[in-house]
């Protein structure tokens, strides 16, 4: 059953990135089910986000189509923290098609990051503004191609 719940995570898409699923984000930390009750731990990318309760009703929405799940509940963990490194493969791609520059693989906090251009793969990019549409995203401008893009912000564990 836990494979079938699975399954149906990766219809739930992030509200503000409808391309990717929570799934494909790594948001799912766990999946536990017995006797029709299904527990899902969900790890936020930003604890702040706005859009945490649309993930969880679409969650708990979601698992209840499972067929054998009567009761469907969703509870955010935040230990360990959720980092850019949790993003699958295929999510990074969806993220590329949508219009949005992944984040750099295994990023050092404090070094400057660099962000190929979604578009035309260039690194001939610059930083427009820190700060994006959302917490998690930053706006950029290919010098190549000269188209402005997001990216996604590189989030790492600090453990100090």
């Amino acid at each position: 059953m836990e494979e079938a719940i699975r399954l149906a995570l990766q219809s739930v898409k992030d509200p503000e990135i409808p391309s990717i699923s929570v799934v494909e984000l790594g948001m799912i930390a766990s999946v536990d089910c017995s006797d029709g009750k299904a527990l899902i731990k969900a790890t936020p990318t930003f604890v702040g986000c706005p859009a945490l309760d649309i993930i969880k009703r679409s969650v708990e929405t979601a698992v209840m189509e499972v067929e054998g799940v009567n009761e469907a509940e969703v509870k955010y963990v935040y230990d360990p923290p959720w980092t850019t490194d949790a993003i699958s493969s295929e999510g990074k791609e969806k993220l590329k098609e949508y219009g949005i520059a992944p984040p750099p693989a295994s990023h050092t906090p404090g070094e400057p990051w660099k962000i190929d251009c979604p578009y035309c793969g260039s690194l001939y990019t610059t930083m427009e503004n820190i700060f994006g549409p959302t917490a998690c995203r930053s706006i950029l401008y290919c010098k190549s191609c000269k188209n402005p893009f997001e990216a996604m912000k590189p989030v790492a564990d600090l453990d100090f």
